[in-house]
């Protein structure tokens, strides 16, 4: 994809929504982040990123760590007027869960320019709401420095709803955030062995 596309007026879409400048002008647009140890924070988001898209709103999706694995959301989201989907990652990063097969300095690269990118979109005022997915995960992982996203979150449009999130959110972006709500595990099909299942997991 070419690194300017989704920034200078095209979509992937039939339909470029954009909202007018007085309408922009209007809102409070909110740092918010869904972090915690539970299973929700990726589909809590795309429930953002669906209200904004109802609402005419023009969205980026943009998924860091997860990889190039095919799931649902990614699937419709890319269908929705609107909505921009960008994928950077390689996959997990956390031991239990990497494919050794993928050295970390490809793991670096992929967060390397997935970071580059967000910070472009961000910064371009197209869009009303941005979603930069596992992002959190990334700065944990020490991919993408913790400077840079609160320098980020401090300097974005004033239009622009930036949602983000991750496990484990540092205090200091907790501190500079609008919303945030954190997901606990009580229960999980997995400590029974239950597989991910297809519609819930992917």
């Amino acid at each position: 994809m070419d690194a300017d596309s989704n920034l200078t007026g095209s979509s992937n879409n039939t339909e470029v929504i954009r909202h007018g400048a007085a309408e922009r002008s209007r809102r409070r647009g909110l740092t918010i982040v869904y972090t915690g140890n539970g299973k929700g924070k990726t589909t809590a988001a795309i429930g953002l990123v669906v209200r904004a898209a109802g609402n005419r709103m023009r969205v980026f999706f943009l998924q860091f760590i997860k990889g190039q694995w095919k799931s649902g959301e990614r699937e419709i989201l890319r269908g929705l007027p609107g909505v921009d989907l960008e994928v950077t990652g390689r996959g997990f990063t956390i031991d239990r869960l990497r494919d050794p097969r993928i050295p970390m300095d490809e793991h670096a690269a992929a967060a390397a320019a997935g970071w580059q990118r967000a910070k472009q979109v961000v910064r371009s005022g197209m869009y009303d709401m941005v979603v930069l997915d596992e992002i959190l995960g990334a700065v944990r992982a020490e991919l993408v420095p913790l400077g840079e996203l609160l320098e980020l979150v401090r300097t974005k449009p004033e239009h622009l709803h930036l949602v983000l999130t991750g496990r484990n959110a540092p205090p200091a972006l907790i501190d500079a955030s609008d919303l945030v709500s954190e997901v606990l595990p009580i229960k999980h099909p997995f400590e029974r062995g239950i597989k991910a299942q297809r519609g819930v997991e992917f």
